[in-house]
């Protein structure tokens, strides 16, 4: 199977990496990739929201199977252009997508089909701040309406409300671009959040593994919030039991919902949970593999990812067995350039990312590139994801860890409490 697969992160390294282990690929070309996947595909300059570079891209090389990393190629309607050129795309159509490019959309479905999520309004305008104000009181979540690179959500916990009032202002000012045009303001949510994933040929969809993540910049979950500065799986919070209810109360209807409202999902859809006394609520959709959650279930899934990829975008997920997990634990610590998420510095040299840590330790590169003379640079604000498995997750972190070690990011920070949620549950 000739596969072309978009992205050029960590989340479509750790792709790569799975993809290229199937004995059913022929050719893998990624577009545009970075240093590490070009050390296991070919990659071709083309950027990830160029739909007509894409496209033509695929016809060149008679693609099989288009898979789409990043959601702004499904906003911008790849996975369209692909269904009228006849090519099967693993990701799903612009206005299926709208179930994590527009946060009104999803609220308003979710009323029509009954998903358990948190009370809302949505404001357009200077004039709604003050009544959604009072409808909710603090902690106030406020979230862009659109894709804001997971830096669109805001909470604010304070006495007065005059905080929330700045943070609409600003985004409906434009400081998130035409993401924050409109905003929704919803009800906290008391819980512990996780993510689950199942894949979807547009009918059928099968669940797809857990993870838990830290959006937080600092340790201890202080600081910014950002795209996600390393995760674990599985994720303890999520039992069977409440993996279960998620998936029948929420993956089920949304997957039929969204066939009978004339946009079939066909691709990953990625819940964000939020899990309290009552059971799990939803918090949002994506409508990709999470980064960097993708990493960790790439390293525990045992079963080849190709037939599941190809089965998603062309129908008979039915017709798969379950996938098949490692019986292991894994975890992702993100190596952060100096400055993110705001404003980060790039051009640092990295030296150690390249060595050989054993078979249960993958570096995963996310923003890297390369100079003039061949070494290794930062190129992002996430900059490597060091990912590990093991028995338990102890280990897995320990293993982790050891490698972090070893690599040198000038400026650079991480997380040094990644997994700690599940380290200290009880039992």
């Amino acid at each position: 199977m000739i596969v072309l697969l978009v992205g050029s992160g960590g989340r479509e390294h750790a792709l790569a990496w799975k993809i290229v282990q199937s004995p059913t690929l022929t050719r893998l070309v990624v577009a545009p990739g970075n240093p590490g996947i070009g050390a296991l595909a070919e990659v071709r300059p083309v950027r990830a929201d160029d739909v007509e570079g894409l496209l033509a891209l695929a016809r060149e090389i008679a693609a099989d199977l288009v898979v789409v990393g990043p959601e702004a190629a499904l906003e911008r309607g790849l996975a369209d252009r692909l269904a009228e050129a006849g090519i099967a795309c693993f990701g799903p159509t612009a206005s299926a997508a709208r179930l994590e490019s527009s946060k009104a959309f999803t609220k308003a479905f979710a009323d029509r089909w009954s998903l358990p999520t948190a009370e809302y309004v949505v404001i357009t305008s200077m004039e709604g701040i003050t009544p959604a104000l009072k409808r909710f009181k603090p902690p106030y979540v406020i979230k862009a309406d659109g894709l804001a690179a997971g830096k669109g959500v805001q909470i604010i916990d304070s006495e007065t409300d005059a905080d929330a009032w700045a943070a609409v202002m600003n985004m409906l000012g434009g400081a998130l671009g035409k993401a924050g045009a409109r905003v929704v303001m919803e009800a906290f949510m008391e819980g512990e959040e996780a993510s689950m994933f199942a894949l979807c040929d547009g009918v059928t969809a099968i669940p797809f593994g857990q993870a838990q993540d830290h959006k937080r910049a600092h340790d201890g979950d202080t600081g910014l919030n950002t795209g996600g500065m390393g995760t674990y799986s599985p994720a303890p919070v999520l039992t069977a039991a409440v993996a279960e209810a998620a998936f029948e109360q929420m993956v089920e209807p949304t997957v039929r919902g969204m066939a009978v409202e004339g946009s079939p999902y066909r691709g990953v859809l990625y819940a964000g949970l939020m899990i309290g006394a009552g059971g799990p609520r939803l918090v949002e959709y994506n409508a990709r593999f999470g980064d960097p959650e993708c990493q960790v279930l790439m390293l525990r899934l045992e079963s080849d990812l190709l037939p599941y990829l190809h089965a998603a975008a062309t129908g008979g997920l039915a017709d798969l067995p379950a996938p098949r997990w490692r019986d292991e634990a894994a975890i992702c610590v993100v190596l952060a350039a100096e400055g993110y998420p705001e404003a980060p510095r790039t051009g640092a040299v990295i030296e150690g990312a390249e060595a050989d840590f054993g078979p249960d330790v993958v570096v995963f590169h996310a923003g890297v590139a390369r100079d003039a003379e061949g070494r290794l640079v930062a190129a992002g604000g996430r900059v490597l994801n060091v990912c590990a498995r093991g028995e338990t997750l102890g280990q897995a972190r320990d293993r982790a860890y050891a490698a972090v070690a070893c690599i040198r990011l000038p400026g650079g920070f991480h997380r040094t409490d990644i997994g700690w949620r599940a380290l200290q549950r009880p039992g």
